[in-house]
């Protein structure tokens, strides 16, 4: 009996602010797994396809029975070749009318196709962020997404760093959003757009339900607002000690680790190796 699988978020929970894992991650996820038995899917709101260099590095790369559960929920895939068990992607028509919207307001746009990222209109600072996370990328010059009617989609978002000034966006896009899309916020930076009932959360029983796993023995953790549905549903949910503080009043436990310090190894030493101390 005990914990059978760890759902983490990568940005802000996995990854230290330098959006590498740090050794003492590294160290305890292979020592959960080979010890104990314990899986290890990364729950991000990016594409499996930008998560390869990490699956590497915990040597999960292109491994059969080990997962990825990739853009929010939208995407499950086992890792040996990226075979896709799940996809739940974004209406065309819907994603459209997302991004002509934000054409209107200030902010730099993100179109996830199933395998591709495009970004129009982009910011200093996500300009930054998208060459320290080496994120492979097409600019879009032209202000249209006419050329993705063909393509599965997997999600759309506005960044900004002023995320109150994303939040006071939704409610004017109620006509838009409500009852065809899951709104979420990631990486106080990001307002997501995923098809309605697509979340981390579904994503989770969806994959531990192909696994053959009880619910009740998982662990969720991750520090932001898109987090929220799996920190819900996992037997344990774990905040980062630099989580927003809506999901630390959300989980179970708290870390006093920051993503910079260990949050995936001080959860690893407490509730798997149960030991005190690291």
């Amino acid at each position: 009996m005990g914990y059978k699988l760890i759902a983490c978020d990568m940005d802000e929970t996995l990854l230290n602010d330098d959006h590498v894992i740090c050794e003492k991650n590294i160290e305890f996820i292979k020592r959960a797994k080979e010890e104990y038995g314990v899986k290890f899917v990364p729950a991000t709101g990016r594409g499996y396809n930008s998560i390869q260099t990490d699956l590497r590095i915990l040597d999960l790369y292109d491994e059969l029975g080990e997962y990825v559960l990739s853009f929010n929920g939208g995407a499950l895939t086992e890792n040996k070749a990226n075979k896709l068990l799940q996809f739940k992607g974004l209406d065309f028509h819907k994603m459209k009318e997302i991004f002509e919207y934000g054409l209107t307001k200030d902010v730099c746009i993100h179109v996830y196709t199933k395998d591709k990222l495009y970004v129009y209109n982009l910011s200093d600072s996500e300009k930054l962020r998208i060459e320290r996370q080496k994120f492979e990328c097409t600019i879009m010059e032209e202000n249209t997404v006419d050329f993705l009617e063909n393509e599965l989609i997997a999600k759309i978002l506005y960044q900004n760093i002023d995320v109150p000034y994303l939040m006071s966006l939704e409610p004017d896009m109620k006509d838009i959003v409500y009852g065809y899309c899951s709104v979420s916020y990631s990486s106080n930076r990001y307002m997501e757009f995923n098809s309605l009932g697509v979340d981390k959360g579904q994503g989770l029983a969806d994959l531990a339900r192909i696994l053959n796993i009880d619910i009740k023995d998982t662990i969720a953790v991750g520090d932001n607002y898109n987090d929220m549905a799996m920190l819900k549903v996992a037997g344990l949910s774990v905040a980062a000690g630099n989580a927003v503080e809506d999901v630390k009043k959300a989980c179970d436990y708290t870390t006093s680790a920051d993503n910079n310090e260990g949050v995936v190894a001080e959860l690893i030493e407490k509730f798997i190796f149960k030991t005190s101390s690291i």
